[in-house]
């Protein structure tokens, strides 16, 4: 398996071990995680702390070129916000853990010029299941059903 989506499912466990919801996000310049980050909408109560998210926040304050010269792995399609911050900031590639339990907005991405892959990783699919059949309520608050 690729270290850097690893990297990212392990932000996703880490989440689900405080009592969040399991999506893990890395940002990568030139082969080294310069951000990570996973959900943590619930345990700081925010409205925003999507996986990307706090993986952009915990990048900190970057110059343009850096986030055109980087990657960002997530264990899930990204959302219509965490879509919005990619193109925002210009980040170029997607890779995605999987999409079977959610698509977001990868067409979008598409359309506007960023590569997406999408592994479908077992774990990542495993993970999201059993985490939306036992939380319906809590994801669907997530995604903003």
């Amino acid at each position: 398996m690729d270290t850097l989506m690893e990297a990212a499912i392990e932000e996703a466990q880490q989440g689900l071990a405080e009592g969040g919801i399991p999506i893990g996000s890395v940002l990568v310049h030139q082969g080294k995680i310069i951000g990570r980050g996973h959900n943590r909408r619930v345990q700081k109560g925010s409205s925003i702390l999507h996986g990307e998210m706090d993986a952009l926040e915990n990048a900190g304050r970057l110059s343009s070129n850096i986030f055109k010269e980087s990657i960002l792995y997530t264990t899930l399609s990204p959302c219509s916000m965490c879509s919005g911050a990619i193109l925002l900031y210009g980040i170029p590639k997607v890779i995605i853990g999987e999409n079977k339990t959610f698509i977001g907005e990868e067409e979008l991405l598409f359309n506007r010029g960023v590569e997406v892959d999408v592994l479908q990783d077992k774990r990542c699919i495993q993970m999201m299941s059993k985490f939306i059949s036992q939380n319906p309520n809590l994801w669907n608050e997530d995604i903003g059903k």
